[in-house]
């Protein structure tokens, strides 16, 4: 900054006493570091107050009532017509469906903390879950072999989406699909996806003449024992038991046949397995963390990576991403392609790790080396809090929407790298108040 100062200042001050010439320079320096430090705070500002309006903008958006969903239902009906849907179903069934304001509240709640690596993690590998799993794994052995056979998926990993899902069937979901769908089509926020799945539904009653009583599950739409959305259950749902038609919820050889089917239509590699458990050198470049940098295993090898047993990592060019869901200080993980099909399945990284584990602990592996660490859940608004001031030092990670996604973990990792830190895009208490205080100044 000096320097560029000197370039403009050097001409008007030609032939001035030479201590004059740098105390003008100096004060010209001081004034544009304070200025640049004004700015900085106006931009800040200015990122919190567009965020609050944005905010408000979608508070204020009208709320869905029996008169307004009576009228979208007429629209609703039409829709069906087009689609081939019989008039018996369109007057009897989507006619007289109810507004139920209870999807809607859910719909909009979000979780007021974030939820830890260790708290998802250690909720949903259970021990007792392991053992139910390896139960379920030798009842069905046989029928299981036969799926893995045909569509190339091995046992344990259909076994623990259906732990995943429904707790093994213990837990389908009460709310009534054709009403919820409504209810969210008929709403604002998604009403074209939900639109398209309420079709989806009618035609499978349609199709199987499935009682309403029958189509119960989650308040968003999910049926049966693997909650497939009425689009999966249209285009993957196959007949596993026999009887000439696929039944989600009362039959188990129906939805792991079906789970088999989606995941090889999603393109599950035969013979590979998810990922696993791996170990980092203790002078691991973190920059290299996250699905933009796949690399084949054997480069991963020669940068350190090992499996928890010591032994080195297989020297092949199957394409790899590294992963640290709680940081460097929690376990580390190497993905493989079958991930990313088990991320279609369900956009989140915990639920992809969690399955893998669940997985490997059903098919007899034991506990993970590195346990996930407790550590202090942050809240939405913190989340938010710290996008913003991320945004405000340029580091652009996307809209403050209070979720620590892939724009947000990289865009740390980036100031991580600036302050000299483990760039492992982790929000820790010293990250947390290093960027407080780059960003007050």
């Amino acid at each position: 900054m000096k320097l560029l100062l000197e370039w403009i200042v050097i001409p008007l001050t030609m032939g001035q006493d030479d201590a004059k010439y740098y105390a003008d320079v100096s004060v010209a320096c001081d004034r544009l570091t304070n200025g640049v430090r004004q700015l900085k705070k106006l931009y800040s500002l200015l990122t919190l107050v567009v965020a609050a309006g944005t905010a408000q903008a979608q508070v204020q958006s009208p709320p869905l009532d029996n008169q307004s969903f009576k009228q979208c239902l007429v629209k609703l009906q039409q829709t069906a017509r087009q689609q081939g849907i019989s008039e018996q179903i369109v007057t009897q069934t989507l006619g007289h469906l109810s507004l139920v304001p209870r999807v809607i509240e859910l719909d909009r709640r979000q979780p007021e903390f974030t939820q830890t690596f260790a708290d998802y993690f250690n909720k949903r590998v259970t021990d007792w879950r392991v053992q139910q799993g390896r139960k379920l794994l030798q009842e069905y052995r046989p029928f299981l072999t036969e799926l893995t056979h045909q569509y190339g998926v091995p046992a344990q990993y259909l076994v623990a989406f259906w732990g995943m899902e429904t707790n093994f069937g213990r837990y389908k979901g009460k709310m009534p699909i054709l009403d919820s769908l409504a209810t969210l089509a008929c709403d604002h926020r998604r009403s074209e996806y939900f639109t398209g799945e309420l079709m989806q539904a009618l035609k499978l009653k349609q199709k199987y003449r499935f009682s309403d009583s029958k189509m119960v599950g989650s308040w968003a739409g999910a049926m049966g024992h693997t909650q497939f959305m009425p689009s999966a259950y249209a285009n993957y749902a196959v007949d596993g038991d026999g009887d000439g038609q696929p039944d989600l919820w009362s039959s188990t050889q129906d939805a792991l046949a079906s789970a088999a089917h989606f995941l090889q239509q999603l393109g599950w590699k035969r013979d590979e397995r998810w990922g696993r458990e791996v170990t980092l050198p203790a002078d691991f470049d973190y920059g290299l963390l996250g699905k933009d940098n796949v690399r084949p295993l054997s480069q991963w090898a020669k940068l350190g990576v090992q499996q928890v047993n010591g032994k080195a990592l297989p020297a092949l060019d199957m394409p790899a991403v590294l992963y640290l869901p709680a940081g460097y200080k929690g376990p580390a993980f190497i993905a493989y392609g079958n991930f990313d099909v088990m991320m279609r399945w369900n956009r989140s990284v915990f639920y992809a790790l969690a399955v893998g584990h669940l997985a490997d602990r059903i098919a007899g592996a034991g506990h993970l080396l590195t346990p996930p660490p407790q550590q202090q859940s942050l809240s939405r608004e913190q989340v938010k809090e710290l996008q913003n001031k991320l945004n405000a030092l340029g580091l652009d990670v996307g809209k403050a929407d209070g979720i620590i996604g892939p724009k947000f973990i990289k865009g740390l990792q980036v100031f991580q790298q600036q302050h000299n830190l483990v760039a492992d895009g982790f929000p820790r208490a010293d990250v947390i108040q290093l960027l407080t205080s780059a960003t007050s100044e």
